[in-house]
């Protein structure tokens, strides 16, 4: 499937250096040579392309490209003045750009010689990004020494939209620190720092062009000449949707400090959106990040640079008990009619685990149980059915795994084995360890990315489907050069029976007088899901995540879901229903509004969800 975007092709004016360019040479060989003959020396020089854009699944640009203009110093040839000479003349040039700018121009004098020596021959740029009001200024007149020097930008239009996932560029390192070579860029290339603009770094750089640039025997320029347009890079298109990313970081903003959200297309594995809040614009760090943006970013504890959505990993907290259910169900070491008690508490050894409820709730099957997240029966079923077959399913499901989507530094998360306890606790996997991993606790770890992908495993009856960040990556002209199409990662064999229960039981959660999460409901839709809250951190600064999961319309999913809500440290009233659930209902109220009803409606009143303390 190719995506046709609208691409704006930046003028050949980028090389102007305020002298004639012959553009109209043919192709040369660019192997980069020293040209000496008896009457001319050639520079031969790269000229860097324009970066491709990234864009979500329908053709909307997230990154593209922008003019950006620098205000930069052209050195007469030859190049044989005394350092005494070229201060002078340098410094004569920055007071007229301060007075005509009205503003502070800092620029050492080592880096006017640095330059002058190793690079002399291009223009040395003492103000970059020029403002539109600068350049309407300068653009009254300059006089031949200072020169309007057009460069690419990276541009993103959408400000913060998406972007954790987008990530940033930043610019190389400088190069008039060493002599200039044959093939160095005319003005240093960016390079991806972050999310797919890192991962795809070399698939959107493009193809460099070349000018040669002609001296005489005197040392005077003779003449620059593109020998080669530089080809701009490759297109990148995620399977985001950003009108679902823009709603989803803000119902974020509007109900967190601190969370994530992600939702995948169960039947095809595709992310439509991965929201971390809070984010980040990613256009503070173009050309370079300001000092002062760098300066709150780093103070900041709130760790806005920080992708929440699939770099951080959480305490699955009552969420697991979803995957244990159908890890004892789909093993057939439980029926769905069998009935276990529902204590207070339950003691393991010389251990007496709570629920979280202080009263019993008696006997209860699956269903029952799933729905008031009672923890004392999967505590006695988590024990029957054993730590083995708890691992086994979680794996199964992409727990404790990447997922393999291309970002830097996704975690792993962590789903405890013999192997991992004693390496870190010195011991193996105990009944009562079991009993902890059957609610989610211990030293389970999940972050939300990987949250939403085993819900849609089991939304989609087992069959698990790769999940994608990236549909393709084409040519300015839309031919395509990589495709990363559906494929089935595994596929768990469901008896029609046991998803039917699971089915029912994840529905009930949201439905039945007892569930938990009320506040997920949407008026006509069916929502599947399971709460969850977890504590994690120093006992003095514990902080809560309090966790929906699930997938909707229950019959025929749609969407696969993951809300996750960071309480603040010693914050006991954070809650999976009370904080997490509301997330979801108030985004899908929005995402199935009728045709013409405002996204900003007022959402209708909502039933009080049960308290739910793990």
């Amino acid at each position: 499937m190719k995506f046709r975007l609208l691409v704006c092709m930046l003028p050949a004016a980028v090389l102007a250096q305020g002298v004639n360019i012959d553009n109209t040479g043919s192709e040369e060989n660019p192997k980069p040579t020293w040209e000496t003959q008896r009457q001319a020396r050639t520079y031969t020089l790269a000229i860097p392309a324009p970066r491709g854009q990234i864009t979500d699944r329908n053709g909307r640009p997230l990154a593209q490209n922008r003019l950006s203009y620098n205000l930069a110093i052209n050195f007469p040839t030859p190049l044989d003045w005394t350092e005494a000479k070229v201060l002078s003349f340098a410094r004569q040039q920055i007071t007229l750009a301060k007075g005509l700018l009205k503003r502070e121009i800092q620029i050492t004098d080592q880096a006017i010689l640095s330059h002058y020596k190793n690079r002399g021959v291009l223009p040395l740029d003492i103000v970059e990004d020029l403002l539109p009001t600068e350049l309407s200024v300068i653009q009254g007149g300059l006089p031949s020494e200072l020169i309007l020097r057009q460069t690419y930008a990276r541009f993103y239009p959408n400000g913060s939209l998406a972007s954790h996932i987008i990530g940033y560029t930043g610019r190389e390192a400088p190069l008039s620190l060493r002599p200039i070579e044959n093939n160095d860029f005319i003005f240093p290339e960016s390079e991806g720092r972050e999310g797919l603009e890192q991962i795809f770094d070399n698939e959107l750089r493009g193809q460099p062009g070349i000018l040669h640039i002609t001296y005489g025997k005197d040392g005077r320029k003779m003449s620059e000449r593109i020998a080669r347009q530089p080809v701009p890079g490759y297109n990148v298109i995620s399977t985001i949707d950003d009108n679902l990313q823009r709603l989803c970081e803000k119902v974020l903003a509007e109900n967190t400090k601190r969370g994530a959200l992600v939702i995948i297309e169960p039947s095809t594995g595709e992310i439509l959106a991965m929201a971390s809040h809070p984010g980040f614009n990613p256009n503070d760090f173009v050309p370079i990040v300001k000092p002062a943006i760098f300066e709150a970013f780093s103070k900041d504890p709130s760790d806005p640079l920080v992708p929440r959505a699939f770099r951080s990993a959480y305490p699955a907290g009552s969420t697991f008990k979803t995957f244990v259910g159908f890890a004892a169900l789909n093993s057939g070491k439980i029926k769905p009619k069998d009935e276990f008690n529902c204590p207070a508490d339950f003691t393991v050894g010389d251990h007496t685990f709570k629920n979280w409820k202080k009263s019993g709730a008696g006997m209860l099957n699956f269903k029952e149980a799933l729905t008031q997240s009672c923890n004392t029966w999967f505590y006695q079923v988590g024990i029957k059915i054993g730590a083995p077959t708890i691992i086994e399913y979680a794996n199964r499901l992409g727990l404790g795994r990447r997922t393999g989507i291309p970002v830097k530094s996704e975690t792993e998360g962590n789903i405890p084995t013999d192997e991992y306890m004693m390496r870190v606790h010195k011991r193996v996997i105990k009944k009562g360890d079991v009993a902890n991993m059957a609610i989610g606790q211990g030293d389970i770890l999940i972050s939300p990315l990987q949250m939403t992908q085993a819900m849609g495993v089991i939304s989609q009856k087992g069959v698990f489907h790769q999940t994608r960040l990236v549909k393709q990556v084409q040519t300015i002209d839309n031919r395509v050069i990589a495709a990363y199409p559906d494929r089935v990662r595994d596929e768990i064999p469901v008896a029609p029976e046991m998803d039917e229960v699971l089915r029912k039981a994840l529905v009930a959660v949201t439905s039945d007088g007892q569930g938990t999460a009320h506040q997920a409901q949407v008026k006509g839709i069916q929502v599947a899901g399971k709460t969850g809250t977890a504590q994690w951190g120093p006992t003095n600064k514990q902080r809560t995540a309090a966790w929906f999961t699930g997938f909707l319309p229950a019959d025929n999913p749609r969407y696969a879901f993951a809300a996750l809500y960071e309480g603040e440290p010693n914050d006991n009233t954070v809650h999976g229903g009370s904080h997490a659930a509301p997330i979801i209902g108030k985004l899908f109220k929005q995402v199935f509004a009728a045709p013409g009803k405002s996204g900003d409606s007022e959402p209708e009143p909502e039933t009080p969800a049960a308290d739910e303390s793990n």
